[in-house]
């Protein structure tokens, strides 16, 4: 059916073969028999099901057998646990001729909807991961069921795509507009939340639910009471009322502005306009009109960097750049936490949850470490109540917890943390004692934000053990983990920090010990330049609003008040007396400090951020007003500069490296590819530093 061949470069289409078999329907309670077609891409089980141009002609080709046969209706189905992951999306950057991203649009339609216009009753049977192109198959499908474990969604606005194969148009009609937007938008927004089975049955997108085990089986008796009429499955119309559908766009529109600051996210803006217009758009209408918004979409560089973004982050899911051999990591067996407050109790809390090891913590007095179990505990308490954990596995867990203000309960643990407060002489006191009471095999390490581990660890008889592994803040959210390597640390002692953090689940990065790191070294350096522009005398909400457009989960004065004028003050001091004078001290965030200001913006009752009084007087601002466009372009110029510097420092050892830690420890937004391909594509990279972070091409159309 398809000639459509990817350009030159683009990875080979891993083709998903589509098997037809007659299944007879007496059994179940019915006459004749259903036509099964199963998707399966046998030649490469760790990948799930996905469509390329030749995986659709493929589907075509079975979808006629059905259709041909003496069956009475047709079915579709994966292979075990994996229905489809949508459109093969490894070829899209590799695309230059919109000609061409029509065609590949329209060949999925043209495929999926032949289920749709079918002569004969059709099914899907969605018996594992349906996400995207996956999901729409089954759309286009009359009827559909879902196993219990399975986990569906329309991710495309995450990826920088709308759904583009159906599922803009067909979803609004089918669910209704305010749970479309729910799916297409809300659900990608919200860190590209997947429903579950429930979640699905509960908004319509499926119409039964079944369990794992026997799942094909009661999904053909399923399909066998509809086609017998014992079974009966309504559908509402949702086209009538037009103030519902207006509603619904203005709840995606808040969202997007929300989760944005007002930057324009185009592929959420056209997933919107395609919602819309699906009231009253025909499915043709609606489909071309996918096909169109699809192939501008893949011929822009938001979307391909989304894919460089996307497809880096998997990348270093599963490997960590300059690990050691994972064999040389020594088995953990009991954790330590130096320190009871808040950042300590969550480091034990994760720690405690996914390694199920003993877990003890300390601090200076036992009021103190009272207060932390009782936070993780209550944690654990939580999780019950939510039902995210059951109550045998809370208390199994709460009895592995436990604390002392004697350090002495640290002698047999394997790997110690500290988390106490961020004063270098403290922490170097704190590693000489306890090299005197664990063994000499106990990783120390510390979850310092900006100081010298290699500082730390000097004196000591073993430094060798001692390692950076600096979490960030809420510890059971963000993903990443920089892990810091001392000149003395060795492979063991980083071996056995990498397999912890594959146990915590994080991404992580290792990088050479060098003040901040990345992540805060990187947003030291811009938040300065924005209180730099407010100390010369731009106002502070011109400064704060600088780079809005970017997209940024937050604002850098709402970021201040997250980390805390105390913190982001002791961080710019240390890179002022490390890094020199390109990291200036603002007078106004020590006068913050001094005078105990916690924030520069106050919330009111109904959640409406405004500049804190006492923030607006401790200001001692200059005559030198900026604009936003000049901050903002001072601010990304300094970035330039400074990621430049890391580099040929060695901090990291590859740019892919500075882009994960600022996508996954900063938010940047996905849509921008990564902090070094935006500064590639705007020209500030080889305006500032004579050359390109990235080779031409990377997360763009250059």
């Amino acid at each position: 059916m398809s000639d459509i061949k990817l350009p030159e470069g683009a990875p080979e289409e891993v083709i998903t073969a589509a098997h037809v078999r007659e299944i007879d329907l007496v059994p179940f309670g019915h006459s004749g028999t259903i036509s099964l077609i199963t998707l399966d891409n046998a030649m490469d089980h760790n990948r799930p099901n996905t469509f390329g141009p030749q995986s659709l002609a493929a589907l075509n080709a079975a979808i006629t057998v059905a259709e041909n046969s003496s069956s009475v209706a047709i079915a579709i189905t994966g292979k075990p646990f994996i229905f489809a992951a949508g459109a093969d999306l490894s070829g899209l950057s590799f695309l230059n001729d919109r000609g061409q991203a029509v065609a590949i649009g329209k060949l999925g339609h043209d495929v999926f909807r032949c289920l749709g216009e079918s002569n004969k009753p059709t099914f899907a049977f969605i018996n594992g991961l349906a996400l995207g192109g996956g999901l729409e198959v089954a759309l286009h499908c009359k009827y559909r069921s879902l196993a219990t474990t399975a986990f569906t969604g329309l991710p495309e606005v995450f990826l920088g795509l709308v759904p583009g194969w159906g599922g803009a148009t067909i979803l609004p009609k089918l669910i209704g507009p305010k749970n479309a937007v729910q799916v297409i938008i809300l659900n990608p927004l919200n860190n590209n939340t997947m429903m579950k089975s429930k979640e699905a049955l509960a908004l319509g997108v499926v119409d039964a639910v079944f369990e794992p085990a026997d799942f094909l089986e009661n999904s053909i008796k399923f399909a066998a009471s509809v086609l017998n009429g014992s079974k009966k499955i309504e559908r509402a119309d949702h086209t009538k009322n037009e103030n519902e559908w207006r509603e619904a766009i203005a709840i995606g529109e808040a969202a997007v502005a929300k989760k944005f600051g007002g930057a324009q996210i185009p592929q959420a803006i056209k997933a919107l306009d395609l919602i819309a217009a699906a009231r009253t758009n025909t499915f043709s209408a609606g489909f071309d009109a996918e096909d169109q918004e699809l192939a501008n979409l893949t011929m822009s560089d938001p979307l391909r960097a989304s894919l460089y973004a996307f497809n880096l982050i998997q990348k270093k899911r599963k490997k960590v750049e300059g690990g050691p051999k994972p064999a040389l990591a020594r088995k953990v067996t009991k954790v330590g936490v130096v320190g009871a407050g808040l950042m300590a109790s969550q480091l034990a809390l994760v720690i405690l949850r996914n390694l199920k090891v003993p877990v003890v913590i300390t601090d200076l007095d036992q009021e103190r470490v009272d207060k932390g179990l009782s936070y993780i505990r209550g944690e654990l308490s939580k999780l019950v109540e939510k039902k995210r954990m059951s109550p045998e596995s809370a208390a199994r867990l709460g009895s592995l917890v436990s604390g002392s203000t004697d350090k002495a309960i640290f002698s047999d643990a394997s790997f110690v943390i500290e988390a106490i407060f961020e004063e270098l002489e403290l922490k170097r006191s704190l590693f000489a004692e306890l090299e005197r009471i664990v063994s000499v095999e106990c990783i120390l390490a510390t979850n310092t934000s900006s100081l010298s581990v290699t500082k730390m660890s000097e004196g000591l008889a073993n430094p060798e053990r001692v390692i950076g592994f600096h979490f960030f803040n809420p510890v059971a959210v963000m993903p990443l983990l920089e892990i810091a390597r001392t000149p003395a640390t060795d492979d063991v002692t980083t071996a056995t920090a990498v397999a912890i953090g594959k146990e915590l689940k994080k991404t992580m990065v290792i990088v050479k010990d060098s003040p901040a790191f990345v992540v805060n070294r990187l947003l030291t350096r811009f938040m300065g330049e924005i209180t730099d522009a407010i100390d010369e005398g731009t106002p502070p909400d011109v400064a704060d609003a600088a780079m809005k457009p970017l997209g940024l989960p937050m604002t850098s004065l709402e970021l201040l008040g997250l980390v805390g004028p105390g913190v982001a003050l002791h961080v710019a001091e240390t890179l002022h007396k490390n890094l020199g004078d390109r990291y200036r001290i603002s007078p106004t965030m020590q006068a913050f400090v001094k005078e105990g200001v916690k924030t520069f913006y106050l919330k009111d009752d109904k959640g409406v951020l405004t500049p804190n009084p006492a923030a607006l007087a401790l200001i001692k601002a200059g005559n030198k007003a900026s604009t936003e466009e000049e901050v903002r372009i001072r601010a990304l110029k300094a970035l330039a500069s400074e990621a430049r510097m890391m580099l040929d420092e060695g901090v990291v050892a590859t740019p892919g490296e500075i882009d994960i830690c600022m996508l996954l420890g900063c938010g940047w937004p996905l849509h921008l590819g990564g902090i070094l391909p935006y500064l590639d594509r705007t020209g500030i990279s080889l305006e500032i530093t004579g050359q390109r972070f990235h080779p031409a091409g990377v997360a763009s159309l250059a």
